[in-house]
């Protein structure tokens, strides 16, 4: 047998798509259940996605903060591997503190292992109020980080009572800040915006290309138009937020 009669499989690259969501207490009720039921759905697009990729492999993180953090899984897991465990509501908004926690997971020490293998994170992050800690601070650190420097990070900002500045803080533009005001609204974007970034994110990008980020930006907003109808404040109100 010649060498020109072996096939030699190349490795796929990996591309870990974080979650972080906000645990706390204003998050209890239909918000945070919300939440399960949209990533458990998501989860075997994830799957496809990431089974049908030639380019890259996805592995799927959670950390969920409220009054401190945790991780739903002390290391990323493949796709196929990833189950969501659902989390409850409670506590504050340590939103300075998860900014911490993942910026040392960001890390050849932590669930970057492989460098020249992988591609830059998708961070997708959840919260529908105001950070309760010194959120300024947590973020410094973490915009040290080349990793977070090169990831795509979108927020979903649930509500109005969400700090959408600091929101925006964390995404590096406005632009990346979703909001939404009903159930209905947040299942749709967390499905629009996780499929997205793992499409994006997981395939090589060509010479002259925009930014990984930008292109999830520029089809999130066009999902958004074609599928989420515009909001309508309340009757006799200008309070756009229905969690009923």
């Amino acid at each position: 047998m010649s060498l020109l009669d072996e096939t030699v499989e190349v490795p796929r690259r990996t591309m870990t798509l974080f979650f972080l969501v906000d645990t706390s207490g204003s998050m209890d009720g239909k918000k945070i259940g919300a939440v399960n039921e949209s990533i458990q759905e998501v989860l075997p697009m994830i799957r496809d996605i990431s089974a049908t990729n030639p380019d890259a492999e996805i592995n799927v993180a959670a950390l969920q903060f409220s009054t401190g953090t945790s991780w739903v899984y002390d290391e990323p897991k493949s796709a196929d591997e990833f189950e969501w465990m659902d989390v409850s509501a409670d506590g504050l908004t340590c939103l300075g503190e998860a900014c911490e926690e993942l910026s040392g997971k960001l890390s050849k020490n932590g669930f970057m292992k492989s460098a020249s293998g992988s591609y830059a994170p998708a961070i997708i992050l959840l919260s529908d109020g105001e950070p309760t800690d010194d959120f300024d601070s947590g973020l410094s650190k973490l915009e040290e980080n080349k990793w977070f420097k090169h990831a795509i990070k979108i927020a979903i900002a649930i509500g109005d009572d969400a700090n959408k500045a600091k929101l925006a803080q964390f995404t590096g533009t406005s632009e990346a800040v979703f909001t939404v005001h009903n159930i209905d609204a947040l299942k749709k974007m967390i499905r629009i915006v996780v499929v997205t970034s793992s499409q994006v994110g997981s395939q090589s990008s060509a010479a002259g290309e925009s930014t990984k980020q930008q292109q999830v930006i520029e089809q999130v907003q066009d999902a958004q138009k074609e599928e989420i109808k515009p909001d309508e404040p309340a009757p006799g109100t200008n309070n756009y937020d229905d969690w009923d």
